[in-house]
């Protein structure tokens, strides 16, 4: 009997080995299957590396967990910059506009959980779960108010209630537009009041059903007639079909007098951030690529927006390096493509931006673009979770970006400590980043300028 008790164990550890040895070359070889070649600066500039596509089984997915911020923990600011928390305690702050009067309005959103549920759905929220992104919407916008200019806000307020995932905001006179998931609206807004409790108006529906990409921005025309609208895709590339994609993966232009909304420019998977370049006037945006052929591709990008342009997704991307895995596939719009003029460097996803032109940062921060990268799932080693300053030239972006904020991550990268979204100026000129992992908004400034404000 000892005999077969012994033999029994050995066999059963024996299976166990088996079944460890198994599972680990299931992890080493599906669910981790590949790492990136190339540093993210190769996917970075207006020459960007794009290597040979490496499709996988399963997708890469890296993702940090939140861990938060504990007292005294923040962002590490580039040299000559301080760092503060301008509000602490929000709910999944994700979008930022600054008004006229110096009030600070903050989207508190999420997705409205709408998105088709297939199995490839499912695991996606698993992993939004995994990065701290997959609780529900607060649907609101808060108003911020720092009236003595310390640079802290000493007065939280609900401004707008009972919302659907708000996320782009633009005021044009006395009218303030809210972007929702689903549509625009409209609302009466009179200076220094704390909230709005008029009923709003629908201006005009936006794509919506299920949502793969949810977040719609807004950005006025500089003669207030029109906003620019961004509108995500309703999948990676387009593995829902092309119908599904309707009205989708655009920058449209609303028509404010008529409610006419209209393609401005197509192509473009999820454009975010949307700003006017000071110099030029021209629109540029931030764009977030695909997913799931390696972690060396697609690199997120900035580019100016040239009206009736096709930007390539989803049947290429970088102008006419084609996605073998769209059905069907259109060579004629490949013909079509333009390359975007910067990358951003693969899967950082790349959000907010805002011109440093009217900062009142050092000069070294004034002709350029800052970017708020939330950073990577599908990429190994991970990429982005970080504000960088894409230095301009000519109202055209010169030379390599340079880390603004960093520390998001800890040290040895499998934590976020949070992850920055929304950017936008005070009206003291610094730059205000939305964390919307941290639950902060964050508040950069000039060193030496901190150092003369009240109570220093």
């Amino acid at each position: 009997m000892g005999t077969l008790m012994t033999r029994t164990r050995r066999y059963l550890l024996g299976v166990g080995v088996a079944l460890l040895l198994v599972g680990a070359g299931t992890y080493r070889f599906v669910l981790r299957p590949e790492y990136a070649l190339l540093p993210v600066a190769a996917g970075t500039g207006p020459h960007p590396k794009l290597p040979p596509p490496h499709a996988t089984v399963v997708p890469t997915v890296n993702i940090a967990r939140p861990v938060g911020w504990k007292d005294g923990e923040m962002p590490h600011a580039s040299g000559g910059l301080s760092i503060k928390a301008f509000a602490k305690g929000l709910d999944h702050p994700r979008w930022l506009y600054a008004l006229p009067n110096g009030d600070v309005l903050v989207a508190e959103t999420n997705s409205p959980d709408t998105e088709n549920k297939s199995f490839k759905t499912r695991i996606a929220g698993a992993i939004q779960g995994l990065a701290g992104a997959n609780v529900p919407s607060p649907n609101r916008i808060i108003l911020l108010r720092d009236a003595d200019k310390d640079g802290v806000a000493e007065e939280q307020s609900v401004f707008l209630d009972h919302l659907h995932s708000p996320f782009g905001m633009a005021l044009i006179e006395n009218t303030l537009y809210v972007a929702n998931a689903d549509s625009i609206w409209r609302f009466p807004y009179q200076s220094g009041e704390k909230s709005i409790t008029a009923a709003g108006e629908k201006v005009v529906d936006l794509p919506s059903g299920y949502n793969h990409h949810w977040t719609k921005n807004i950005l006025a025309s500089p003669d207030g007639q029109s906003l620019y609208v961004t509108i995500g895709s309703n999948s990676n590339v387009a593995e829902n079909g092309l119908q599904a994609e309707e009205g989708r993966a655009r920058i449209d232009k609303l028509d404010l007098k008529t409610g006419t909304l209209t393609p401005f420019a197509t192509g473009l998977r999820n454009p975010n951030g949307l700003a006017w370049e000071p110099q030029t006037g021209a629109l540029w945006v931030a764009v977030n690529e695909r997913d799931e052929i390696g972690s060396d591709l697609v690199p997120d990008y900035l580019t100016s927006v040239k009206e009736g342009a096709f930007y390539g997704w989803p049947f290429s991307y970088y102008g006419g390096h084609v996605d073998t895995r769209v059905t069907p596939q259109n060579p004629e719009r490949v013909a079509a493509a333009i390359a975007p003029d910067y990358a951003l460097g693969p899967h950082t996803a790349s959000l907010g931006l805002v011109f440093g032109a009217d900062s009142s940062l050092p000069a070294g921060w004034r002709n350029g673009a800052f970017i708020a990268q939330h950073g990577s799932w599908n990429r190994r080693p991970k990429s982005g979770y970080k504000v960088i300053f894409v230095p301009f030239l000519n109202g055209r972006p010169s030379g390599v970006p340079v880390d603004v904020l960093t520390g998001f991550l800890t040290p040895n990268k499998n934590r976020a400590h949070g992850r920055p979204v929304g950017l936008a100026l005070d009206q003291t000129g610094a730059l205000l980043v939305a964390d919307d992992v941290g639950n902060v908004i964050w508040r950069v400034s000039d060193a030496q300028v901190e150092k003369t404000l009240p109570g220093k």
